[in-house]
């Protein structure tokens, strides 16, 4: 239903409604004629806010928000939600409604980009209604098919955003597929309030595992912590036992680490691994970076740069590495290091310190 016809057409109708209604009141209140037809456009008018917020939004939820007499109300631009609902995704001009897939927001989704799980619908009907093996009913918890993001970046510019996606293609170069979520980058028009704006989106594999925070103290005994909590998860994984994983795992992080130096020396980029959730530990031992929307140049100077929200990344990324390093291979002290050493001298460590605490401050609810 066009949501207009509930607007310019249904005000005489309810006036009609109204009028009828006041005519027969009348003849038993006597109520002034002169009051009645402000009354009657006053009674028309709450049944047509009523309507709106009621019947409107069972017809069809996905519609745009009208308000009185037709006049659209400015959409709210998803990448400002700070959450998004399968209706929102169903209400984007570049998703076929209906589809064959159902999308369920993931828990990972944070400042930079929303994640939408991509399901089957089987699986969803199996979680909900449960199947039945070996006399016992089970619930399994539908695992996506792919993961959509969907990036909360504004370009100004189509060269800006295939900037962004250049930078993309060059960590996967470094990295992929051992080290990186794998995913299909693309632009869409988002259309909102009768205009395109460009929206970066990507539909990337989905990762299994378990989230390796640099922030933690990692010893042995959280790898182990690490390896029991995965013993749950891929069919590879009952296969081996706890050394020679840790083993594996330490092997693989040391060829993450040398291929990501290899990357900064290069090309002067990093991908984010400061947020908790960017890295994954996977039940074979690999670590995965599963988001990589706030890529940062490098730079071998003194100035401490911020991204648009005010974090400090790259000296945050670079010290997470080197915590990585350290405390997972036992490698030498970060301030050792001839090429990144100027990154932990303690005036700039100081200095990190206090805008990370400026920029925590600032996203804390108020």
């Amino acid at each position: 239903m066009n949501p207009c016809v509930i607007g310019i057409r249904t005000v005489p109708i309810l006036n009609g409604i109204v009028a009828l209604a006041f005519l027969k009141l009348n003849k038993n209140t006597r109520i002034p004629l002169l009051l009645s037809a402000p009354l009657i456009s006053l009674i028309s008018l709450s049944a047509l806010l009523w309507l709106r917020e009621n019947a409107l939004e069972k017809i069809n939820p996905n519609v745009e928000k009208f308000g009185i007499l037709g006049i659209s109300i400015m959409a709210e631009d998803i990448r400002d939600k700070p959450t998004l609902s399968p209706q929102d995704i169903h209400g984007l001009n570049f998703i076929r409604v209906p589809g064959t897939y159902i999308y369920r927001r993931h828990y990972r989704a944070g400042l930079r980009s929303h994640i939408m799980e991509v399901l089957d619908p089987r699986d969803v009907a199996r979680e909900n209604k449960g199947v039945v093996i070996e006399g016992m009913k089970y619930f399994p918890r539908a695992k996506p098919l792919k993961m959509l993001r969907l990036f909360r970046t504004k370009f100004h510019s189509l060269q800006q955003a295939h900037e962004e996606l250049g930078r993309v293609k060059i960590i996967e170069a470094y990295l992929a597929p051992e080290h990186l979520a794998l995913s299909n980058e693309f632009l869409v028009d988002y259309q909102r309030n009768g205009t395109y704006e460009i929206l970066l989106c990507g539909l990337q594999e989905y990762v299994e595992g378990e989230i390796l925070d640099p922030w933690q103290n990692l010893d042995e005994d959280h790898l182990v912590f690490l390896w029991s909590r995965l013993g749950r998860v891929g069919d590879d994984f009952s296969r081996l036992e706890i050394t020679p994983w840790i083993e594996m795992v330490r092997s693989r992080i040391r060829a993450f680490i040398e291929k990501t130096k290899k990357m900064i020396q290069e090309v002067r980029f990093i991908p984010d691994l400061a947020g908790v959730g960017n890295l994954l530990i996977t039940p074979s031992g690999n670590l995965k970076i599963v988001d990589i929307n706030n890529i940062s140049s490098v730079y071998f100077d003194s100035e401490i740069r911020i991204d648009d929200r005010g974090y400090p990344v790259c000296d945050k990324s670079v010290e997470a590495l080197f915590r990585i390093e350290q405390q997972l291979l036992g490698e030498k002290k970060p301030g050792e290091d001839s090429l990144f050493g100027m990154f932990f001298e303690p005036d700039r460590m100081e200095r990190v310190r206090a805008i990370e605490e400026t920029f925590h401050t600032s996203m804390a609810p108020v």
